[in-house]
């Protein structure tokens, strides 16, 4: 099986969050639901925005056009451009890597999709928590829920930096030993399950709960 692989280490504030390196495309095999084919070597995009909006009982999931990373290492570009659709900005892949300074080695860290979503939308609105632990303290998970809820009211995506294997809702397993970014585009329960955007996943789309991106991100840091 093909893996992610994070060629390059960038600190942060002596926190590695860099990552963002994709092998192959055979990832997706042991992301894509059952009866799914894996094959996600063609990059594809669709325009979601007309599915979304507020849901009922405080839910809350927003207008964003997802598009598909193209090759192995813009999972970072991908990411960040997702968020920004929610604000109505829609560059390509490529203008946002540039601004990212993405090379194939991955995107730095969250710091610099931090950087670069402040410079698109402006009033510095973003910044970047670090989740320093191996794995996530109560405290930890308490904040990333707070911080989903505050910035999805905002109409604002969180992008977060993850690494390693975390299963959604539905028990499907995603994967990403190297690292990989993800965008946050929605929650439910009050917030203890968060709706994911991922750039490299088959399904485009899926639940996850609060406690378990947390983890995720561990070691790494997000945008919000």
């Amino acid at each position: 099986m093909n893996t992610i692989i994070r060629k390059s280490a960038l600190s942060v504030a002596g926190l590695l969050v860099a990552g963002g390196v994709v092998a192959g495309p055979a990832v997706a095999a042991q992301a894509a639901p059952s009866g799914g084919s894996g094959n996600v070597a063609a990059a594809a995009s669709s325009d979601r925005g007309g599915e979304r909006g507020d849901h009922s009982g405080g839910d809350r999931v927003l207008n964003t056009r997802y598009e598909r990373q193209p090759n192995f290492y813009y999972c970072g570009p991908a990411a960040t451009r997702i968020a920004l659709t929610a604000q109505g900005h829609d560059l390509s892949q490529d203008e946002v890597a540039k601004k990212l300074g993405t090379t194939e080695a991955g995107t730095n860290s969250a710091e610099d999709t931090t950087r670069v979503l402040n410079e698109l939308v402006g009033n510095d609105k973003y910044q970047t928590t670090a989740i320093e632990s191996t794995k996530a303290e109560q405290a930890q998970i308490d904040k990333l829920r707070d911080d989903v809820r505050a910035t999805v009211d905002d109409n604002r995506a969180v992008v977060a930096n993850i690494i390693g294997t975390a299963s959604d809702v539905d028990g499907v397993a995603h994967s990403y030993p190297g690292g990989h970014y993800v965008t946050v585009i929605g929650y439910r329960d009050g917030g203890d399950t968060v709706r994911i955007a991922d750039p490299w996943y088959e399904g485009q789309e899926y639940w996850m709960s609060t406690e378990t991106l947390a983890h995720w991100i561990a070691e790494r840091g997000y945008s919000h």
